[in-house]
This record gives C-alpha cells, sequence and structure tokens, in this order.
C-alpha cells in the first residue's frame, strides 16, 4: 500500500466523518442560537434551558437523517472493504 493509497483512505474517512455528523452538529448550532435568541429576549438567565430542545431536535433529526447517515457509512464501508484485495497487490 502505497503512502497515495493511505492518504486517500484517510481523506475519505474524513469526508464521511464531516458528511454524517454535519446535520446533528447543524441542528444542535441552530437551535441553540435560537434559544439564546429566546433567552435574551425574555431575560431567562437557566442554563439547563438549552439542553431539552437541543435534545429533542436531535433526535428528531437523527430519525429523519439516520438512514440516509447510514447508508453513506455503509457506501464508505463497502469501498473500503471491497478495494483490501487491490491494495495488498500494489
Amino acid at each position: 500500500m502505497s503512502p497515495e493509497d493511505t492518504m486517500t483512505i484517510g481523506r475519505q474517512a474524513l469526508e464521511v466523518t464531516f458528511m454524517v455528523s454535519a446535520p446533528l452538529l447543524l441542528a444542535a448550532l441552530a437551535t441553540g442560537l435560537i434559544v439564546s435568541i429566546f433567552q435574551a429576549a425574555t431575560q431567562i438567565n437557566e442554563m439547563t434551558l438549552s439542553f431539552i430542545p437541543k435534545l429533542l431536535v436531535m433526535f428528531i433529526v437523527l430519525v429523519l437523517a439516520g438512514p440516509w447517515m447510514l447508508s453513506i457509512m455503509m457506501d464508505y464501508m463497502q469501498r473500503i472493504f471491497t478495494s483490501i484485495p487491490l491494495l495488498a497487490v500494489s
């Protein structure tokens, strides 16, 4: 296995990681921003107030985007496993 092959596999792993984690992270970011604006507008400074909405939104996003995320990860793993014989030869 050449260094180029290793770098390609690492780059693809990072791309898959970013694609899979992006929906959850963006949902948590948007929810946190909305809750923060609500807290600033109402002057409610309760730290635990933002936890429950984030948890609920992340659960909903996981339910909705979960099949897509799973298919992305399974596709990547299938590509890795099918390329093992080709990497061992070169």
